[in-house]
């Protein structure tokens, strides 16, 4: 459970990074922010993996890139079912999924939490 709070915030950081950054991303509030990077925690452990899986094909041919527009497309899920956390559009969702995930890798390189 702490590991998971611990990514939630790691996740709740690399959204606010991307609001400030990408215009076209943008959230109402701290407790939305925090909302999101939960539920997109959710999003990722439940909807990402069928996700992968049925695009696995289009993936190993653009060697990987399409990932980018998997993880886009659950920024924009999230963004959907949360009322205070917004994405206008295709290239803002890739931005910001460009940017969390590299805040979330710095974060995990940082705490160690990558490995058991």
């Amino acid at each position: 459970m702490v590991r998971f709070l611990i990514r939630a915030l790691i996740a709740a950081l690399g959204l606010w990074l991307a609001a400030a950054l990408i215009p076209g991303v943008s959230y109402s509030g701290v407790g939305s922010l925090i909302v999101a990077a939960v539920l997109l925690g959710i999003v990722n452990a439940f909807v990402r993996p069928v996700v992968f899986v049925l695009t696995l094909p289009l993936t190993v041919v653009t060697l990987g890139l399409f990932l980018l527009v998997v993880n886009a497309a659950m920024i924009g899920l999230v963004a959907l079912l949360l009322g205070g956390f917004t994405v206008d559009g295709f290239v803002p969702g890739v931005l910001a999924a460009i940017v969390t995930g590299a805040v979330s890798w710095v974060g995990h390189l940082v705490l160690g939490l990558g490995k058991r």
